[in-house]
């Protein structure tokens, strides 16, 4: 799958595609749907399926305090678009610049001009331009004025679907992760490449992989049981997601202790899966009193893949 990042990079080569539009946020079950659908039409015409998406989100530049947690980064939606067939990803790059441009500038200078769209596929409810002018009724307008079809990503879901995104972040929010598996098609992940931390978990016998977490919010907070993906191999462990309020920490990250592990991740991409919540997090008067209870996590953790 070819990934396109910023318009600038679009080339005379790319016009003609079938597109969709749309956050595709956990490339859940319900977006399967409408991907294999926009899929098959693309084989029908012999064009590409192209799918767009906005990195930041737009909440996330307008409202970052509300913004939604995200269920998935855009190199975990790059994974799992290219394992369904999609043919390129275009990744535009949001800001308030791009926001201010007209919605009659949206479909014509990139869906027409650049993009040569013949089958675009788009919530009812997709709004862009300036102000949030453009709305489904004026793309179906412009469809008819240049030529290209316009389907609701409604057309494609499957019968009394009640997946969403939202439900998602509610089942993970909750610690329901077999039940948020079942929507998104597959358990949920959180991917990322092992960074240097401040090591002070080796010094209590508890060496951490830290993972930065490159998403405004994370769906999920506190400590975990976890499975671990390091290559071809799949370990156990325990993994807290948070600002590590105890030792003063400032941005939200992951940190996995890998049980019967040895050896050095660093600069490695790791997998990790949360299988039940042991606790939230809190902060602890000591550090011996985060060591007596990471201990505590530890054991309660092994029990579990027993």
């Amino acid at each position: 799958m070819e990934l396109i990042r910023g318009l600038h990079n679009l080339r005379p080569h790319h016009r003609g595609c079938v597109l969709t539009i749309g956050k595709f946020d956990g490339v859940h079950k319900g977006h399967q749907a409408v991907l294999a659908s926009v899929i098959e039409k693309a084989r029908a015409l012999s064009l590409p399926a192209t799918v767009m998406v906005f990195e930041p989100q737009p909440e996330e530049v307008f409202s970052p305090e509300t913004a939604p947690a995200r269920l998935s980064t855009l190199r975990e939606k790059y994974v799992q678009l290219k394992a369904l067939g999609v043919d390129r990803l275009i990744c535009v790059r949001f800001n308030r610049h791009f926001a201010s441009q007209s919605a009659d500038a949206f479909v014509h200078d990139l869906l027409v001009d650049k993009l040569g769209v013949k089958f675009l596929v788009v919530g009812d409810d997709f709004r862009f331009g300036r102000g949030r002018e453009g709305d489904f009724s004026m793309l179906t307008h412009a469809g008819e004025q240049y030529q290209f079809d316009v389907v609701s990503t409604q057309s494609f879901q499957v019968n009394d679907c009640r997946i969403s995104s939202t439900a998602i972040r509610q089942l993970l929010a909750a610690g329901e992760f077999a039940k948020a598996a079942v929507m998104l098609g597959r358990r949920f992940s959180i991917s990322g490449k092992v960074v240097h931390g401040e090591k002070k978990g080796r010094t209590i016998g508890f060496p951490t992989a830290n993972v930065l977490l490159k998403r405004f919010r994370t769906p999920i907070k506190g400590v975990f049981a976890v499975t671990v993906s390091i290559g071809k191999d799949t370990y156990h462990g325990v993994a807290n997601v948070g600002s590590r309020p105890t030792v003063a920490g400032k941005r939200t990250q992951l940190e996995v202790h890998v049980f019967n592990y040895s050896g050095s991740l660093y600069g490695q991409t790791i997998i990790v899966c949360p299988e039940f919540k042991i606790r939230d997090e809190i902060k602890f008067a000591s550090f011996e009193a985060l060591k007596e209870q990471i201990e505590r996590d530890a054991e309660q953790a092994r029990q579990a893949f027993t």
